[in-house]
């Protein structure tokens, strides 16, 4: 389980550095990398289209960290013991000493009450 989980962490890490890297290279005023490659103005061709791959990109990154985090916490939680079935106990009684003694001999175990 151990491994899933440790992939499921690198894949976060990496996403969220790509992430990080998509978001400081907007900028909040509509420049950002398409003002770097031809100017300011979103009416050029190819600038609007970056702004909007930019934008993309920004939420499918944002949405498959939350997807992969919500993955990792189903296929890698516990059960819980309401969610596991438990046995029925099949042991026989565990034989009784006499008090005081160390030894094993064992006292007659009374029968049940019948109602």
């Amino acid at each position: 389980m151990s491994t899933i989980f440790t992939l499921f962490m690198i894949l976060i890490m990496i996403l969220s550095i790509l992430l990080i890297i998509i978001i400081m290279a907007q900028n909040p005023k509509g420049g950002g990398l398409s003002g770097t490659f031809g100017g300011t103005s979103s009416a050029q061709f190819g600038v609007q289209r970056t702004n909007d791959f930019m934008e993309r990109a920004t939420w499918i990154l944002g949405g498959a960290i939350v997807f992969l985090i919500l993955l990792s916490v189903i296929l890698t939680a516990k059960p819980t013991p309401s969610m596991q079935q438990v046995p029925a106990r099949t042991e026989a009684p565990a034989p009784q000493t006499a008090p005081g003694t160390n030894s094993t001999t064992t006292l007659p175990v009374p029968a049940p009450a019948g109602k």
